[in-house]
């Protein structure tokens, strides 16, 4: 998940001259200095233009945005991006996240609050590093987060902890999810109450180290032949605590029926699977990894087949792409995120723009760039 496909987009380094330019004026600095001021603010408003929207949070780094509204209100469960010095590799060790932050806000447009620290690496017994993309439900008069992390082992595992805040603190259970393995756990629950978890990530997810059931740390990347791997799902059980049942294969095929080739990366799965409900339909989107795309496929059940339909969100500033679709107000939005603040794939802004579902029950496809 980590290979750099990285333009040249405006750094930090803009903000930077701003703010020094902005201080020579104050102390009584020349008319050039104002003059290098508003040119370098123009430059940067240029350079900000450039992207279909503007970041959310900016005082830090947060990716994967998980959007659920609960009560009336809209709150995003992030990644906390922080650079912490490790070394990059396929494998996605340089994203070393040690915490979580919630963030809420009223309405789209509307102001965006960081509720502070929901859970620490270090409050987690079982877990050793890596928070990566979490999730977020509500049952029970009770909060759940999802999140995954590597155990002392290295191995991913997913955990949850509760809280009866959406905004936590978060107290997590003394063990994983039983069961549980890789990354990007994704909750959907329908509208008979049943819950179910989506999760999975090939690479530096480990989803192909589970292939024959068992834990191999020497498994390839990925096939090269043969099917695609496929994400995987559970039931949860009444307590959003485990699983109700084993773990299955979600079923993501083509227009013909036929599951995809493990050749075919502008399609098949990666990570970052996400379900929403719309007119009565199931919609399973996911990243496709290193063609950058989110995609989606259709079914009937919350456990598939999913039928492939195309693109939602082209490829953004950055290499990794993962998203979340949520209703607001009558209305669908798609929060995702990208590299605009630091252009460093590994230091992302989340983001949210607004997903069209057309008459036939596609969805429009976005272009994060404007051209």
């Amino acid at each position: 998940m980590t290979r750099i496909k990285q333009a040249k987009y405006l750094p930090m380094v803009f903000l930077a001259a701003s703010a020094f330019t902005s201080a020579c004026n104050k102390q009584g600095g020349s008319e050039t200095a104002t003059t290098a001021e508003q040119n370098t603010s123009a430059s940067a408003d240029s350079a900000d233009a450039k992207y279909l929207s503007q970041p959310l949070v900016r005082d830090m780094y947060t990716a994967d945005p998980s959007a659920h509204v609960f009560n009336g209100k809209i709150y995003i469960y992030p990644s906390h991006d922080i650079d912490a010095g490790t070394p990059e590799n396929d494998n996605g060790d340089h994203f070393d996240m040690r915490d979580y932050h919630v963030f809420s806000m009223d309405s789209i447009n509307g102001k965006v609050t960081d509720h502070g620290v929901a859970l620490d690496v270090k409050d987690v017994k079982w877990a050793a590093r890596q928070m990566w993309a979490p999730d977020a439900a509500y049952k029970n008069g009770k909060y759940y987060f999802y999140f995954p992390a590597k155990d002392p082992q290295n191995v991913f595992r997913i955990g949850v902890a509760t809280s009866t805040s959406p905004t936590g603190p978060f107290k997590p259970e003394p063990t994983p999810i039983a069961g549980s393995y890789s990354i990007d756990p994704a909750v959907y629950t329908d509208e008979d109450g049943t819950s179910y978890m989506y999760f999975g990530g090939i690479w530096g997810g480990q989803l192909q180290r589970w292939a024959t059931g068992k834990y191999d740390s020497t498994a390839a990347p990925e096939p090269t032949t043969g099917n695609a791997l496929l994400p995987k799902m559970a039931k949860m059980r009444a307590d959003m605590l485990g699983f109700d049942g084993p773990v299955k294969d979600v079923q993501l095929l083509d227009k013909n029926g036929k599951p995809f080739p493990a050749s075919d990366h502008e399609r098949r799965f990666f990570e970052a699977a996400w379900v929403h409900k719309y007119n009565g339909k199931y919609y399973f989107s996911y990243s496709t990894g290193d063609t950058h795309n989110i995609a989606y496929a259709i079914g009937d059940s919350p456990a598939g087949p999913f039928t492939y339909q195309g693109v939602i969100l082209k490829p953004v500033q950055g290499w990794t792409n993962h998203h979340s679709i949520v209703e607001s107000n009558g209305k669908w939005y798609l929060f995702y995120h990208d590299t605009q603040l630091s252009n460093k794939t590994y230091l992302r802004n989340i983001k949210v723009t607004e997903l069209t579902h057309n008459p036939d029950g596609t969805i429009q496809t976005i272009n994060p760039l404007k051209s």
